[in-house]
């Protein structure tokens, strides 16, 4: 079987254009459900290196309604993957072994949304811990081209700013 390679590159602008051309082809097919369509991830972070893989954060009214869009998603070259892993959540992959893009959706009021959205946040106003990030993001890609060893790596850097982050979105 053949492995996926992690490949961590430095920041790329265009990554806001691709987002931002997905975002209109998500909402053609997600509709008002739609509360909000969002660029997350590192990609979303000005400076922080990254896989190449656009994140997207979609709010939704209702996650029936999104499951009714299943074939939608995969036309547009989608693989639906259900919560895999996280309750309550959507989860799409696109562009195959070489993937481009993750997609993540959660009904209003799931505080997944409130995790990622003050990753971001915190990132952004922090770019000093980004750099740290992208320096271990480096590394656990050098160490590991499997996928659940780069993600292992990285846990409890993610986990422990993931905290500050909920704790420093609530002070503002």
């Amino acid at each position: 079987m053949i492995k996926r390679i992690i490949n961590v590159v430095e920041f790329d602008p265009q990554w806001a254009t691709v987002f931002a051309i997905e975002k209109t082809l998500l909402g053609s097919f997600c509709g008002s459900n739609a509360v909000s369509i969002e660029h997350i991830g590192s990609t979303s972070v000005k400076g922080l290196a990254a896989k190449p893989i656009i994140d997207i954060l979609i709010e939704v009214s209702s996650l029936k309604v999104l499951d009714d869009c299943n074939r939608c998603f995969e036309a547009a070259g989608y693989h639906v993957k259900g919560e895999n892993g996280i309750a309550r959540r959507r989860y799409f992959q696109k562009g195959g072994f070489a993937r481009s893009h993750h997609v993540h959706v959660f009904e209003t009021n799931d505080v997944n949304l409130l995790r990622h959205r003050a990753f971001k946040m915190y990132l952004i106003a922090h770019p000093d811990i980004a750099a740290a990030y992208g320096r271990i993001k480096r590394e656990a890609a050098c160490q590991s081209h499997n996928a659940e060893t780069y993600m292992a790596l990285k846990n409890n850097f993610i986990q422990h700013h993931q905290t500050l982050a909920l704790k420093w979105t609530n002070a503002i």
